[in-house]
């Protein structure tokens, strides 16, 4: 089991998934660890992430655990032999590991949900509108650290173009829409690209008109991953002390119905293209 420096988000989720299972059956990491003639240290460092482990000892460990769940331990064995290095591994180094764990996790989902209030999804910004973003947030960056932030942000739009995008819904309040990040140009620019994913048929965009009664979700912006199977499903907010990974059942609960809240008060889709349409017309 080769140790790891800086496990990603994704090895820390299989190595909680195996802890889940061991607590589930009632055993102790140092129990576990005599099953397999290792150490507590060991299993310690796997079910954080810290040390990889093998799809076959995955296979055994669940078959200790009296985990009957086949396609959850094909899933987690799946995660275990995916060596793949992804694109998002080429700015390891240049960007926060934050930022290379979303790629990753989006990468990787069955499905994207999200809700956005105060700006344009991430996954549908265009350059001129991710380069206004980054350049008010962070204002002191270098050009040098700006272009890497945009090129990874526009990376990102790959799960959801081509010829096998991931279904994606997303929310967004008109209020991002509204606002000009940039300039009126810009603000045009991304608007006629919303339109434009909306026909491609993949991507579904609703919108919460500022006149919507009953809406008080200022705080509601979170993206909700769908997992090979439900277990493994992952919700992202943003914390004052960061990004947050989500995995407990009862709080990905929490995030299912708050977006389901949300979406009662968004427009349906047909009308939230109408409405983007008519915005365009009145830059």
């Amino acid at each position: 089991m080769a140790a790891r420096t800086h496990p990603t988000a994704r090895q820390m989720r299989l190595g909680a998934e195996l802890r889940k299972l061991r607590e589930a059956a009632g055993l102790k990491a140092r129990e576990v660890a005599s099953f397999l003639n290792s150490t507590s240290a060991q299993m310690s460092q796997v079910e954080a992430g810290i040390a990889a482990v093998s799809a076959e000892r995955i296979r055994r460990l669940a078959a200790h655990y009296a985990c009957a769940d086949e396609a959850l331990i094909d899933a987690l064995a799946a995660m275990a032999g995916d060596r793949t290095r992804g694109w998002w591994d080429e700015y390891r180094g240049v960007l926060p590991q934050v930022n290379l764990d979303v790629a990753e996790a989006e990468h990787h989902a069955t499905f994207l949900r999200e809700v956005v209030i105060t700006h344009v999804p991430g996954l549908l910004q265009t350059p001129g509108y991710a380069r206004a973003v980054f350049r008010y947030m962070r204002p002191e960056l270098p050009e040098s650290e700006l272009v890497p932030r945009v090129e990874h942000r526009l990376r990102r739009r790959a799960v959801i173009e081509g010829g096998q995008p991931t279904p994606y819904e997303t929310i967004v309040h008109e209020f991002a829409l509204r606002v000009r990040v940039a300039d009126r140009q810009a603000s045009l620019v991304q608007l006629r690209w919303l339109l434009d994913q909306i026909e491609q048929g993949h991507t579904t965009i609703r919108v919460i008109p500022t006149d919507q009664d009953g809406f008080a979700g200022a705080d509601a912006s979170m993206m909700y991953l769908g997992g090979p199977v439900p277990q493994l499903d992952t919700g992202v907010r943003d914390a004052p002390t960061g990004t947050l990974f989500i995995d407990a059942e009862a709080q990905l609960k929490r995030l299912r119905t708050l977006f389901r809240t949300v979406e009662q008060a968004s427009l349906e889709p047909a009308a939230s293209r109408d409405f983007i349409h008519r915005l365009t017309k009145e830059l």
